[in-house]
């Protein structure tokens, strides 16, 4: 795989198309990514010990490593003003 937990990328394709993150966890048997941010889901989720009330809670679900790519941040190159 191209990326690692903690590197920052940009989707190349899919309804998040030009959104960056961080990665947040890496899945190299699957092939996949989950990225902060993007291609977030919404799941419902029963209550806990049958009282109250379930919930839809909001999450980050894996992407194909394929659709993301890593961006750099590139160095300023620092000039000389040559004043006459």
């Amino acid at each position: 795989m191209h990326v690692k937990k903690g590197d920052k990328v940009a989707v190349l394709t899919g309804k998040d198309k030009g959104k960056t993150g961080t990665v947040l966890k890496a899945l190299p048997k699957e092939d996949r990514v989950v990225v902060e941010g993007v291609h977030i889901l919404k799941r419902h989720e029963k209550s806990k010990k049958g009282r109250g009330k379930g919930t839809i809670v909001e999450r980050e679900m894996p992407i194909h490593v394929s659709n993301v790519q890593k961006v750099e941040k590139k160095a300023k190159a620092k000039t000389k003003k040559v004043t006459k």
